[in-house]
């Protein structure tokens, strides 16, 4: 078997270089030759492939062409598939440790691949055409290594080359391709690179093509599921993001627990030092009776704003940064209002350019601190915060950030920024607040944080809110909505 799959992935290889290749150097030509590249392969490689057995119907491979322990709906797919009975090779890079939970079910197998870069010498379009050869020929050898699966669910994006390479296995391997767009590639391309730069226009080319060859679809919203079907000719599905059952509110004594942790390495969660009793263990958030285990918040705590990014050019942090500047200055003008310790998560590109910023700022009532956290901290974190700032601005306007679903999970109200399908989640003086610009988002922060920790104005208004609209789980509306596109017919 394992020389058969050899000689039908160089045949695959050789044509999906050919197509990639003809799209980029010879755009005139249409698509013929990428037609008869793939069709040419197809009808050889087929012959090799197509070995089925009495556990197919039952295996699913689960695929980002991305870090795992990043990709929490695609984590939340591992892991209802493997509920329903099916045995589930999840596969992409493994930069951090998924959740726990997937990380203990025995039917979910971990296939992890590297992220290749390409030979880093002459022009860069060299550069990216060898990263997508060498991808592919990797993606190649992983997907047709393994037992013939029902399905491959693919995340896009990132979606090149992963999409033409897995749409192509399911073609030889009789298998059904799935994909879940939670956004387009080439607007997130165009940027950084702009909108009439070859390669986005490649991109775009190449979402367009491979795209409708799908057996089935998911997407993130209403409207892209309506961009989808006017623009690109595809009947997508739409399965809204909902918070795992970890993300809930989190009890006090479980704070109390988190901020000792995170106190041992971040001055901002550290008290103040007046705690002289050796039987009180204190942090800038909440005490700790030891004599008697009791647990209670501090009446005279900061706010604790939290907001989570990938660092990327999609969500501008500068806007947070001169709000909180703004804030600093309410307090210095004699507003009552609390010190905020202001936590971010998250890694990514454009991370080492915030932090000069961030250091460069002289605040005195407002601390920022930016921990990497555990998938388990995480949550924690979440149920533990007062407020969420969100900065997510969709590449094409289409795609909802699932950071504020796991904050709504917590029942943590959010400030979010304007986008134009954000009120599909994000509803306006009922569960947060929509702002534009670093002054509106400034004023909001005034106005929620005003008499905290009371809980009697607006912001405890929306934590309520919030408790009584959780609406729909993941694992019913995944039941109803995924399992009978993956069921054996």
């Amino acid at each position: 078997m394992a020389t058969r799959c050899t000689g039908a992935a160089i045949l695959v290889a050789f044509a999906v270089i050919s197509s990639v290749s003809a799209a980029l150097f010879a755009p005139g030509s249409g698509v013929t030759w990428p037609v008869v590249s793939l069709a040419v392969a197809t009808g050889l490689a087929s012959l090799w492939l197509r070995r089925r057995d009495d556990g197919t119907e039952r295996r699913v491979c689960v695929l980002v062409l991305g870090d795992l322990g990043r990709s929490p709906r695609m984590q939340y797919h591992a892991l209802s598939l493997s509920k329903h009975g099916y045995h589930v090779t999840f596969v992409g890079f493994s930069e951090t440790k998924p959740h726990e939970d997937v990380l203990r079910q025995e039917r979910i197998k971990m296939e992890p691949i590297r992220e290749v870069k390409g030979v880093q010498v002459g022009p860069k379009i060299f550069t990216y055409v060898t990263k997508v050869i060498l991808q592919t020929l990797q993606l190649l050898l992983v997907l047709l290594k393994m037992e013939t699966q029902s399905h491959i669910l693919m995340q896009n994006p990132p979606g090149l080359p992963g999409m033409a390479v897995a749409w192509l296995v399911c073609v030889l391997r009789g298998s059904r391709f799935v994909v879940d767009w939670h956004n387009y590639g080439f607007t997130i391309m165009a940027l950084s690179l702009g909108a009439a730069h070859p390669l986005v226009r490649l991109a775009k080319w190449y979402e367009h093509f491979f795209g409708p060859l799908a057996a089935h679809s998911l997407c993130v919203t209403a409207a892209m599921k309506d961009d989808l079907q006017k623009n690109w000719g595809i009947g997508a599905t739409t399965l809204y993001d909902r918070p795992a059952s970890v993300f809930r509110e989190t009890p006090v004594k479980r704070r109390h627990e988190l901020f000792v942790r995170l106190a041992d390495a971040h001055l901002q969660f550290q008290s103040s030092g007046c705690e002289e009793d050796e039987r009180v263990e204190g942090t800038a958030f909440s005490v700790r009776d030891l004599s008697g285990d009791a647990v209670t918040l501090r009446a005279e705590r900061p706010a604790l704003l939290l907001s989570s990014t990938s660092w990327t050019e999609d969500e501008d942090f500068s806007v947070l940064l001169d709000a909180l500047e703004d804030y600093e200055g309410f307090i210095n003008a004699g507003a009552a209002l609390p010190p905020l310790v202001c936590v971010i998560t998250g890694r990514g590109p454009q991370k080492d350019h915030y932090m000069k910023l961030i250091d460069s700022l002289r605040l005195e009532h407002v601390k920022i601190c930016t921990p990497w956290l555990e998938a388990e901290d995480y949550p924690v974190l979440l149920g533990s915060a007062d407020l969420g700032v969100c900065l997510h601005k969709s590449s094409s306007g289409l795609d909802l950030p699932m950071k504020v679903v796991d904050m709504f999970g917590c029942c943590l109200p959010v400030c979010a920024i304007h986008f134009n399908c954000l009120h599909e989640l994000v509803k306006h003086e009922e569960n947060g607040l929509i702002f534009r610009d670093s002054q509106e988002l400034a004023e909001q922060l005034k106005s929620l944080l005003s008499g905290f920790p009371s809980s009697d104005g607006r912001l405890g208004d929306f934590r309520r809110n919030l408790r009584t609209s959780r609406g729909q789980s993941w694992d019913d509306n995944w039941d109803q909505t995924v399992l009978p596109l993956v069921a054996p017919p």
